[in-house]
C-alpha cells in the first residue's frame, strides 16, 4: 500500500489555534501537517485516529472551523 493512499484530512484552513498548536481545519500540530506528505499509512492512519478528540477540543473552545464529524475521515 502506497502512503498515497491515505488522504490528507486538510480543507484548506490553514490557521493554527495559539492556545493548542492545532490547525482550525484539520486538528492537526505543525509537525504532523509538515512530516503529511512523508509519512507511511500507519502514521498517517495514527494521526487521523486523534484527530476527533482533537476536534472534540477545539469545538468545546468555539474555534473549530468546519464542526462537521462526517467532513473527517
Amino acid at each position: 500500500m502506497s502512503a498515497l493512499q491515505i488522504e490528507s484530512p486538510c480543507i484548506n484552513v490553514c490557521t493554527m489555534h495559539e492556545a493548542t498548536g492545532l490547525c482550525l481545519g484539520c486538528a492537526r500540530t505543525i509537525d504532523e501537517i509538515a512530516r503529511w506528505s512523508g509519512s507511511s499509512d500507519a502514521s498517517r492512519a495514527q494521526v487521523l485516529a486523534r484527530l476527533p478528540a482533537r476536534r472534540a477540543v477545539l469545538l468545546a473552545q468555539g474555534v473549530l472551523i468546519d464542526s462537521d464529524p462526517e467532513s473527517m475521515p
